[in-house]
């Protein structure tokens, strides 16, 4: 595993990168995580032929942290996405998202930005059953942060104070090695990170992507892995995932949290090492 830096979009992006070769896996990450989130996919992914890209998408890392909520629109972080496939030269991707990595990754897919070969999703909902779940209490009970988060400088505060005290309290269920937990919580306390990480939630609220237009069948081939002990997202969001889905498969792991992919690595590994290698070969 090695870093390298790329310019896309008039961006510089900090990727961790593992593996060689024309057919990538391109990892994006959540909130409030980094590209280390992968470490546990990224070897496995690079002994399946890919070239791994975890990257830390922007305002987070060392990557380009650029002012205004309006910098993080949805628009936006889609046009990194399809900068950084044109900037790697592959001939084929498979795209890995978690959070709103897989909100960025779902939202991709849909809008055909780039041609994808796969599309592995982590605890995220399609965008048009999470729009269905909110209209049900049980996951606007769970959605509270969100508009927590839209409160001028208050979620800073609560999120640097102590050294990010709250964010060594949301991974206190997961065995992080110690070395991992400081990348997260050096993160978030740095100058000015907490609120462009903040920003990606404030920015839902500018226009983006008609639903017409994301209710587009996705034609890729695509698995969601689920953690079923996710405390912001309720399992009502993945029904009717397959209206928007032509070639779906869903697992679902009881007793894992929202963090899936560092929760359950080996779980989650099993999952991508049985699924990609009949689907790795290019069409």
């Amino acid at each position: 595993m090695r870093t390298i830096f790329i310019e896309a979009n008039d961006q510089r992006f900090d990727i961790l990168e593992e593996g060689s070769g024309e057919k990538l896996a391109l990892c994006l990450h959540g909130f409030p995580e980094h590209a280390i989130s992968w470490r546990a996919q990224m070897p496995l992914l690079a002994s399946l032929g890919y070239r791994v890209w975890a990257v830390n998408q922007r305002g987070y890392g060392n990557s380009s942290r650029p002012r205004g909520i309006a910098s993080y629109a949805l628009r936006h972080l889609l046009d990194d996405a399809a900068a950084l496939i044109d900037a790697s030269g592959a001939t084929s991707v498979t795209l890995i998202g978690h959070d709103w990595g897989a909100m960025v990754a779902w939202c991709f897919a849909a809008l055909r930005r780039r041609p994808l070969q796969r599309l592995v999703i982590m605890n995220v909902p399609h965008p048009l059953c999470f729009r269905a779940a909110l209209k049900r209490w049980r996951q606007q009970r769970k959605s509270w942060y969100i508009t927590f988060f839209q409160i001028p400088r208050l979620p800073e505060l609560f999120l640097s104070a102590n050294d990010g005290a709250s964010i060594r309290r949301m991974f206190a269920g997961l065995s992080l090695p110690p070395d991992v937990l400081a990348i997260y919580t050096n993160q978030i306390t740095a100058p000015g990170a907490a609120t462009a990480m903040l920003n990606w939630y404030r920015a839902m609220r500018l226009p983006g992507p008609r639903p017409a237009e994301l209710g587009q069948t996705i034609e890729v081939p695509t698995l969601v892995i689920w953690g079923e002990r996710d405390v912001a997202l309720d399992l009502i969001c993945l029904d009717g995932t397959d209206r928007y889905v032509r070639d779906l498969t869903v697992r679902r792991l009881p007793g894992v949290s929202h963090w899936v992919q560092q929760d359950a690595p080996e779980q989650v590994n099993a999952l991508l090492q049985d699924w990609l290698p009949r689907q790795a070969t290019a069409p």
